[in-house]
């Protein structure tokens, strides 16, 4: 059959037409669920001359609940222990890395974490988030709180229309086996702070549940007026973390500072 003859069997969709088709296509792109290659939606994967086995999707499926329920902030999407550049010669980001890097290739080992701290914008909550992403991946059930915001949903379940109750937003941060707490030390050290900082510290103390801290504050003062961690959440609260985490003390420059100097 000739071009010309092909030609003759075409016929010219009118444009309401062809939109209404894309759209239903769209809608159908949108509905139609994916189905697994390996075991096409039966979650048990045929083996060649040994029979089956749970599919690997499983695998795949947990991941995905657990990296939901781990709270990561967007902000660190990209955050990983491979794109953690420490500035050449600095020596504290250099031990924080490697601190951070063992603790992932140990897990789950004596259940001690770290206490990272430093002035704003020297990494320390990169490495956190980057330490979860690293144990996600080995399927550990891990949690993600910036403390003030914890705070906040513990206060606000005191109220009596809402819902959830304070044992229901503490029991997460109990059972975690990692636990991200960034900030800690941020907020005013009130009684009730202090009360609820040792309340959540002594359970995964006790229990040995592996937990990481970042904070802006440190053990000596940087100046006349400047406040010490211990300070900020109390001498007790401080022992505890003596033993509970190795504490590593990060040093450098505010890498944000770098966007504005991009900007000149």
């Amino acid at each position: 059959m000739t071009s010309s003859q092909n030609a003759q069997h075409l016929f010219v969709v009118p444009d309401e037409t062809r939109n209404e088709a894309a759209q239903f296509s769209n809608r159908s792109t949108r509905t139609e669920p994916s189905v697994c290659s390996f075991c096409s939606g039966t979650t048990w994967e045929f083996v060649p001359d040994k029979g089956v086995r749970p599919c690997r999707c499983r695998n795949e499926d947990q991941k995905l609940r657990l990296v939901k329920a781990a709270n990561l902030p967007r902000l660190y999407d990209g955050c990983t222990l491979s794109n953690y550049k420490p500035v050449r010669g600095n020596a504290s980001q250099l031990r924080a890395f490697n601190h951070a890097y063992r603790l992932v290739e140990n897990h789950p080992g004596d259940g001690r974490g770290l206490l990272l701290m430093g002035s704003c914008g020297v990494g320390k909550t990169h490495l956190a988030v980057a330490v979860l992403r690293e144990l996600l991946d080995k399927g550990v059930r891990c949690l993600f709180y910036d403390f003030g915001a914890l705070l906040k949903a513990i206060q606000a379940s005191y109220n009596p229309n809402m819902h959830t109750s304070e044992l229901e937003i503490l029991a997460p941060v109990f059972d975690a086996e990692a636990l991200v707490l960034d900030e800690l030390g941020a907020s005013k050290p009130t009684e009730w702070v202090l009360d609820t900082m040792l309340q959540i510290i002594r359970a995964r103390y006790n229990d040995r549940r592996l937990t990481i801290f970042t904070s802006n504050y440190l053990d000596e003062r940087s100046g006349r007026e400047s406040e010490t961690l211990e300070d900020r959440i109390g001498v007790r609260l401080r022992s505890r973390l003596y033993q509970m985490c190795q504490t590593v003390a990060i040093d450098g420059d505010d890498y944000r500072r770098r966007f504005d100097a991009q900007q000149i």
